[in-house]
């Protein structure tokens, strides 16, 4: 069987391509279903893009890669995408629009415009062998146990990174990319909660607050989840993609808090009160008691003079910790770095020196923030290498 483009991959990268790429187009993808990842994101309600998505918010070693493809296809244009499904959709904090109903709706979207475009799918299907042909690429697929021949002229990586490898992830188009003679930048698990492996936030577990997390490149100022491996939240999440294993982490926990001046004014009128029992007003009680084994807290707000209240909110504005690691691929979200983006076209995503081979969406080294960002990257690399292929 010949088809004009074969994609591998049936996720956001690879749905959106097929929707605008043109021709004889066919889908391949070894889940049970298309768009698995989209299912369950987002809780299930899928955080389909970022009103705020810009080139700022993605990671690369090449920072400029982003910006053609991400133009061309804004968050805008998704969001028109979606209305004209008469999907229905609200923001969250942070610019984050999520779907009112469920992510499966995002879904089939993407499937009902790769069946106009005439795009066939096949899922339970994987590549038992790839080669290069003068005419393009020929492919051998088992589907469902029955072998089959195909070729095609354009050939799509839309497989994705290694995250969560329960929903299937593999790092196949890493696999094919080195075949081809593509360069690598190193992968690793990127929003991703941080481990401590003395468990020393057992007992803190499902404590959450709003902290300024940072390190020496960057800062987030987002919740902050303890839980019994170690600490999780948005701001954790997003700092993850920005650390490197042993680097130490600094968390503010009153960022936005005035609390010496509120002590301070509680000394006056209430100074026989405990100042544990002050603090516990302003930061979860749990965490106050947690923080007096290792601060300074004892006596009443009348005992503190304010040197020491000063000592105090100097420490709980910069308390250093120094995670063991990360929960890595099997819980990030997604994966840092991937194809080298010097060998691909930041227009057409196609590889400059494989005529008809594309790398889209989480299998190239670009990383978007938490809170939609990803799946932006996805829509905009899709389309940009879709439409370029329906140019040739």
């Amino acid at each position: 069987m010949s088809y004009d483009t074969i994609i591998l991959g049936a996720g956001a990268a690879g749905m959106m391509c097929a929707a605008h790429c043109g021709g004889r187009v066919l889908v391949i993808d070894h889940a049970k279903a298309a768009g698995e990842k989209i299912r369950i994101s987002g809780g299930g309600r899928c955080n389909f893009t970022n009103m705020h998505a810009g080139p700022e918010n993605f990671l690369s070693q090449n920072p400029h890669f982003c910006k053609s493809a991400l133009a061309r296809y804004t968050q805008w244009d998704f969001v028109d995408l979606v209305a004209r499904h008469g999907i229905a959709w609200h923001e969250k904090t942070l610019g984050q629009l999520f779907c009112d109903g469920s992510s499966k709706q995002i879904i089939q979207m993407l499937l009902d415009e790769m069946a106009g475009a005439g795009a066939e799918l096949w899922v339970r299907a994987s590549v038992q062998d790839l080669r290069k042909t003068d005419a393009g690429f020929a492919l051998e697929v088992d589907l469902e146990g029955q072998r089959h021949s195909l070729t095609c002229s354009n050939l799509v990586l839309a497989t994705g990174g290694k995250s969560i490898p329960k929903m299937g992830a593999t790092g196949l188009a890493y696999d094919i990319a080195r075949q081809f003679g593509l360069r690598m930048t190193e992968t690793r698990a990127a929003l991703v909660p941080f481990t401590f492996s003395d468990g020393r936030f057992k007992d803190l577990s499902g404590v959450s607050l709003p902290v300024r997390l940072s390190n020496d490149r960057t800062a987030f100022d987002e919740a902050l989840l303890f839980t019994h491996r170690g600490l999780s939240g948005p701001s954790v999440l997003q700092l993850s993609s920005y650390w490197l294993e042993g680097e130490e982490i600094r968390v503010n926990l009153i960022p936005d808090l005035p609390l010496f001046d509120l002590l301070r004014e509680q000394r006056q009128s209430g100074g026989r009160k405990a100042l544990t029992t002050e603090l516990s007003r302003h930061l979860p009680g749990r965490l106050v008691d947690y923080l007096t084994q290792h601060i300074a807290m004892q006596g009443n707000l009348a005992d503190q003079s304010d040197a020491a209240l000063a000592e105090l909110i100097a420490a709980l504005s910069d308390w250093p910790l120094t995670p063991s690691g990360s929960e890595g691929y099997r819980t990030a979200e997604v994966t840092l770095g991937g194809i080298n983006t010097d060998d691909l076209s930041s227009k057409t995503m196609e590889a400059r020196d494989v005529p008809g081979l594309y790398a889209i969406g989480e299998a190239v080294d670009v990383t978007g923030w938490l809170g939609g960002y990803n799946f932006q990257w996805a829509w905009s690399s899709g389309h940009a290498a879709g439409t370029a292929i329906a140019r040739r």
